[in-house]
């Protein structure tokens, strides 16, 4: 109405929700970290808070189970084939073999982007960074996800088609699959199948609806991150470039981890990379200055081309764990 102000907007609360802080720090997920909150585990400045519904900066001094939260570290993520029988979880109540059981020692704290059951193997990311873990995980992002699957009995392309359509089980309704007939081996039948949705045992029980059982399964590929030649048990790190490419993550999300964090394993072809091409040069504080002193000397000498100035084709080129080729060969999965 004319002549009536309108009261001024409350600032907005300085810093970040706690639970968004944990996360990104590498704790826990923000539901997880929730829970963490509310059983009494988390203190901020020495008090024990019990509710998430809080705001904190740099400042604050945080402690989980009387553990120092440092800053979050940038960004990373890891492909990691899972072997059969590791559970996908942080601990087992029943006692078994987690994946995080059998990581590599300097790995740091990282948490899985969803999950593979216990009798499922192949392609499981990594990562160190909660946000990026549930921005992954969210139905949005739609990002396709490929199994060899093993099943017992020679499909027909009738009996699968329904699989293609999509089908209802138990009043769950499931997504169209991509489902391809590969080979019939024996009494056994490969497949490749495609899906989006990630529902829990979701092939297994799609495959069992139309009479099929699943003897074996093994994630080839999640989004465009793929196993290629990758042997169960086996770790690389994706590379920063690759992040910010695939997921739009900024510049500020390439550098290098916290000082005092261990490298990454040096594999054998990360190595290969090292001695066929030099590493660029990255300059150190105060070359910038000298390089405009000698800005005169173009016309003799050519600068050094910029990652822009490269050929789109060679900044194009795919890195490992993100290749175009397809998941294992047919002949690549042990027989059984």
């Amino acid at each position: 109405m004319p002549g009536k102000e309108k009261p001024p907007a409350k600032d907005a609360p300085e810093g970040e929700r706690i639970a968004k802080v944990l996360s990104r720090a590498g704790v826990a997920s923000r539901r997880e970290a929730e829970r963490l909150i509310e059983l009494g585990e988390v203190k901020v400045n020495g008090t024990t808070i019990t509710s998430p519904v809080l705001n904190v900066t740099a400042k604050d001094r945080i402690t989980v189970r009387g553990e120092p939260v440092g800053q979050p570290e940038p960004p990373r993520l890891w492909l990691y084939y899972k072997p059969e029988g590791l559970v996908t979880s942080a601990s087992d109540e029943k006692g078994r073999d987690t994946v995080f059981d059998h990581l590599p020692e300097d790995m740091p704290r990282v948490m899985s982007v969803g999950r593979l059951d216990l009798n499922s193997e192949g392609l499981l990311l990594l990562t160190n960074d909660g946000e990026l873990k549930r921005r992954l995980e969210l139905p949005s992002t739609g990002w396709l996800r490929k199994y060899r699957v093993r099943v017992k009995g020679n499909p027909t392309e009738p009996e699968i088609e329904p699989l293609r359509k999509g089908v209802t089980i138990e009043g769950e309704k499931f997504q169209p699959m991509e489902v391809k007939i590969d080979r019939h081996q024996g009494a056994n039948a490969w497949l490749t199948v495609g899906i989006r949705e990630g529902r829990n045992r979701e092939i297994r029980r799609a495959m069992s609806h139309i009479g099929l059982t699943v003897n074996r399964l093994i994630r080839t590929s999640y989004g465009p991150f793929r196993l290629n030649e990758m042997k169960p048990g086996e770790v690389e790190e994706v590379k920063p470039r690759i992040l910010r490419d695939q997921l739009g993550l900024g510049k500020e999300d390439e550098t290098a981890a916290k000082p005092g964090a261990k490298p990454a394993p040096r594999t054998a072809a990360k190595a290969k990379a090292e001695t066929a091409k030099p590493a660029r040069k990255v300059l150190k504080p105060g070359e910038g200055v000298k390089q405009l002193s000698e800005a005169w000397k173009k016309a003799t000498r050519s600068p050094a081309r910029s990652t822009e100035d490269r050929p789109q084709a060679d900044r194009a080129k795919p890195a490992r764990g993100t290749g175009a080729r397809p998941g294992p060969k047919s002949k690549g999965p042990r027989q059984g």
